[in-house]
């Protein structure tokens, strides 16, 4: 898989690709990452990629013109099977949207920043627009980490076990069961006699029971 982010500010991007899952990923070439810097894309001797909204208003707002350049440049080197725009009134992003995206092939991701993107490119030059909650943050930036993150870990081989992935909350329309690990008994408080009994069987049906109670309890819209 191959993702091309287009930003004003390509620093915010560098630190979370560099650590961890993500970072192994793209070390076993299981996913590439490029960050185009918009600025490099503006048609002034400022580097500016912004202007004043027609009509009035507080605010800035991105230009079509360096946007336009950019994903020009990267669809004329190949072909795009999604190219996104973080945005805080898109689609909301769940489990089931990036497993979708985890099977694409060529993503480009366009990070909103100032009071958002010329209207003409959300209605000539994305085909999706996705959003992360019901909040609005200062650019596009972290919502183009966040749903990188959630898609890469999915993709074959970058997790150590493969089906670690599948049992993850909102999965299977639930939240994850509770999980305890060593030692069995800490200041009196005992994991469940049942994950110690190595039925395997019985130890399913109780995750299962746990995973919808607690589904019940936490995020009852859900189910």
């Amino acid at each position: 898989m191959r993702i091309d982010i287009i930003t004003v500010l390509p620093e915010l991007l560098e630190s979370p690709f560099q650590h961890s899952i993500l970072k192994r990923a793209q070390t076993k070439g299981l996913v590439e990452i490029h960050l185009h810097p918009l600025r490099d894309y503006s048609t002034n001797k400022h580097r500016t990629v912004d202007d004043y909204s027609y009509g009035g208003g507080a605010g800035m707002v991105m230009c079509i013109e360096p946007i336009a350049k950019c994903i020009d440049k990267l669809k004329s080197e190949r072909t795009y099977d999604e190219i996104i725009y973080m945005s805080p009134d898109g689609e909301m992003l769940d489990q089931k949207m990036s497993n979708q995206l985890s099977t694409l092939k060529n993503i480009i991701i366009l990070c909103g920043h100032y009071k958002g993107v010329d209207e003409r490119v959300r209605e000539h030059l994305v085909t999706r627009e996705i959003s992360i909650g019901n909040y609005v943050l200062s650019g596009g930036e972290l919502a183009a980490a966040v749903v990188c993150d959630s898609i890469i870990r999915l993709l074959p081989g970058v997790l150590n076990d493969e089906t670690s992935a599948l049992f993850d909350s909102f999965q299977d329309g639930m939240i994850a069961p509770p999980a305890y690990t060593r030692p069995a008994d800490f200041n009196g408080w005992k994991v469940p006699d049942v994950l110690l009994s190595g039925n395997e069987k019985e130890i399913d049906k109780w995750r299962h029971e746990k995973a919808l109670e607690r589904t019940k309890q936490r995020r009852p819209d859900l189910l």
